[in-house]
């Protein structure tokens, strides 16, 4: 298992309440780019970092004829998943998903096995993206369509991640380790070439932005609950007053557009060649 697999391991529940949310507008976004395949006839789809359902569980709802099977690397978020599908699909559209475990870069399906792939915010986190991207190649058929969405290089720093990191210098706290987000795509046009280089015709690719307005209590609720919950669970409670104390009268004085969570992201989209 992968250090990637083990962290979103630990992070699975947490990450259905609170980071899912965040990506949700933009993954359910990308659901318009396999319409067209689905008018067309296509019944099996296979998410890619099925993560708890963004796409997945939508999916199912959005068109009755499809079937989607969803993998992760996670084994924790797949047993997750299938848990959330239980409770929030009816008996029949149940029926239509199933998750499991297995690497983007390594599907233990047949080949040319989908009618259509789709991916959110997972290609950023494959080793080697790819290789990934070819054995989702592989796995469609000819005429088939994979479309994702990933983030964009971005150097901005988010002004309540800014507070929060001054408030660690401030109170000796160790700055945690971030998210690796070394995959993340340098360009648009990065993007489309990658597909073309891995196989896929009529790529297209284009940037948007993920905007989540955040207000300084969920922002801490965030932190707090999910996203620092190691380093709030160290503090003493004392020590974590205070420390909150401060950082809400901070945020509290940031206006509404700097509360809100801001990054550069890409759609990207290609079919699968007959060659």
């Amino acid at each position: 298992m992968t250090e990637q697999a083990e962290r979103y391991d630990r992070i699975a529940e947490g990450y259905d309440r609170w980071w899912a949310p965040v990506l949700a507008p933009s993954a359910l976004a990308l659901l318009g780019e396999l319409d067209d395949e689905v008018a067309a006839g296509a019944t099996s789809i296979l998410d890619v970092g099925v993560g708890t359902g963004n796409l997945a569980l939508p999916a199912v709802r959005r068109w009755p004829t499809v079937r989607v099977t969803g993998i992760d690397a996670s084994r924790e978020m797949v047993r997750t998943v299938e848990a959330i599908a239980t409770d929030r699909l009816d008996g029949p559209d149940r029926q239509r998903f199933e998750a499991t475990v297995a690497f983007a870069d390594a599907l233990p399906f047949d080949d040319a096995t989908f009618d259509a792939a789709m991916s959110s915010f997972v290609l950023q986190l494959v080793p080697n993206r790819p290789p990934a991207l070819r054995e989702i190649r592989r796995v469609l058929r000819p005429g088939g369509r994979l479309a994702y969405v990933t983030w964009l290089q971005d150097a901005r720093v988010f002004e309540p991640d800014r507070i929060f990191n001054g408030l660690l210098d401030e109170f000796g706290f160790e700055d945690a380790d971030g998210d690796d987000r070394s995959g993340d795509l340098p360009s648009v046009e990065r993007a489309a070439a990658e597909l073309r280089r891995a196989g896929f015709r009529g790529v297209t690719a284009r940037a948007a932005t993920l905007a989540h307005p955040f207000t300084a209590d969920g922002y801490i609720a965030f932190l707090t609950e999910f996203d620092e919950e190691a380093l709030f669970d160290s503090m003493d409670r004392a020590e974590r007053r205070r420390f909150l104390a401060t950082f809400r009268e901070r945020l509290m004085a940031l206006d509404d557009e700097r509360l809100t969570f801001r990054v550069p992201i890409v759609y990207a989209s290609g079919v699968r060649s007959d060659a």
